[in-house]
């Protein structure tokens, strides 16, 4: 199979829990309202996935690497079509949060084992491309997948989004694994012995572990504080229409189709810290003009395409990095325990954003400044231990650039 052919099928694959994701987020004041959910209580939903793919990735980490991926990651697929079904079934807030947990404790392994077969299939030289053009899923959920499932929600109800879904996710898992080669060259490479595994890569005593765990944390919480409420916000704060909230989700992820793209090049040709500088200088921008003032100096659109183009070049340039971290041999492991890592960050910033951000009369929300502010101090870390990991790197293998 052609390397083109199965970073297509992946991606594929990404975007079924992208949406699964973030279509959440926009239909959350939708289903709130069918399910008499408080609006300041939507973090929770979102943190609910990320915390489960959390404890997922935790408890899958020490067998991913035992499978053949091709197989797992059908599994894993299955499991998360499953849980967004769940969804549409969903009666109350405490049923909608059950289905959410199973969502995203197949979603997070799903996501660990195609970073994992990406990685094992593509060399480090071409490694920023294709996971650029992976996470180009992310610019396709937010232009075909949010804009669709907001439009099938106006036209039937907010449980239709849930079922059309799942009934792709099946499609593609059917696809994914009728189509893929076996994935099992990680399977006939010899174990590490115990005097030789305080030196792989793939250990939690190398620094370049936790500092690849830390960049991952840093990225998740400071973009899910905001982000679990942001269709909320435009919506009751700066007062967007929602017959227009599908357009926003459009515009931002047609250019961050682009920026994508351009981010995998540029990782590849310049380092991943001069791509983190960049992206977290568009960052901080937008929430300092947008989220900041009480009044947005900013328009929203602009606000939207500037979160949805800055903060994947922070995803690509980091995760570039971090694929070199592990062995093969550990790697599924290794993305395992880094997916725990960026859904429990997750699950953090959309908890503290519940926990800061309260429901006015109007249903407008009131702590967004200090969110954004919280959210641009942690921001400010980033580059720093990008640096720190890339030198880690460069000292281990002196031959590999980051």
């Amino acid at each position: 199979m052609s390397e083109r052919k199965l970073i297509f099928l992946l991606a594929s694959v990404q975007f079924i829990n992208i949406v699964d994701f973030m279509m959440v987020m926009p239909l959350g004041p939708d289903f709130a309202r069918g399910l008499s959910i408080p609006l300041d209580r939507l973090g929770l939903v979102a943190g609910t996935y990320t915390a489960a793919a959390a404890v997922a990735g935790l408890v899958a980490a020490p067998f991913l690497d035992r499978f053949d991926r091709r197989r797992a990651l059908f599994v894993a697929m299955l499991g998360l079509v499953t849980g967004t079904a769940a969804g549409g079934f969903a009666t109350s807030l405490a049923t909608m949060l059950l289905a959410r947990v199973i969502a995203g404790a197949f979603g997070g392994p799903a996501t660990a084992l195609t970073l994992s077969i990406v990685t094992d299939a593509v060399p480090p030289e071409r490694r920023g491309k294709a996971m650029g053009a992976l996470f180009g899923a992310f610019s396709v959920a937010s232009v075909l997948g949010v804009p669709a499932g907001l439009r099938l929600a106006q036209a039937g109800d907010w449980r239709t989004p849930f079922f059309a879904l799942a009934v792709l996710g099946v499609v593609i898992a059917v696809a994914a694994v009728s189509v893929m080669p076996a994935m099992r060259e990680h399977l006939n490479r010899p174990r590490r012995t115990a005097a030789t595994r305080g030196q792989t890569t793939s250990t939690p005593f190398d620094p370049a572990v936790p500092l690849s765990y830390v960049s991952m944390a840093i990225i998740m919480m400071s973009t899910f504080s905001v982000v679990s409420n942001i269709s909320a916000y435009v919506q009751f704060n700066l007062g967007y229409p929602r017959n227009r909230l599908e357009l926003l989700y459009l515009a931002g992820g047609f250019c961050s189709f682009f920026a994508m793209r351009w981010a995998g090049r540029f990782v590849d040709k310049r380092g991943s810290v001069p791509a983190t500088i960049v992206g977290t200088a568009g960052i901080g921008a937008v929430l300092l003009f947008g989220l900041v003032p009480e009044h947005a100096l900013i328009p929203v659109v602009v606000i939207f395409i500037g979160f949805m183009t800055a903060n994947p070049t922070r995803v690509v340039a980091v995760n570039t990095l971090s694929s070199r971290v592990p062995a093969p041999e550990a790697r599924a492991r290794f993305m395992s325990r880094q997916s725990a890592v960026q859904h429990l960050a997750s699950a953090v910033g959309a908890g503290a954003s519940a926990w800061l951000l309260h429901e006015r009369a109007d249903h407008s929300l009131a702590g967004m400044r200090t969110l954004a502010l919280g959210a641009i101090g942690l921001s400010l870390i980033l580059p720093f231990t990008v640096s720190a990991l890339v030198r880690r790197i460069a000292a281990r293998a002196p031959a590999v650039s980051s």
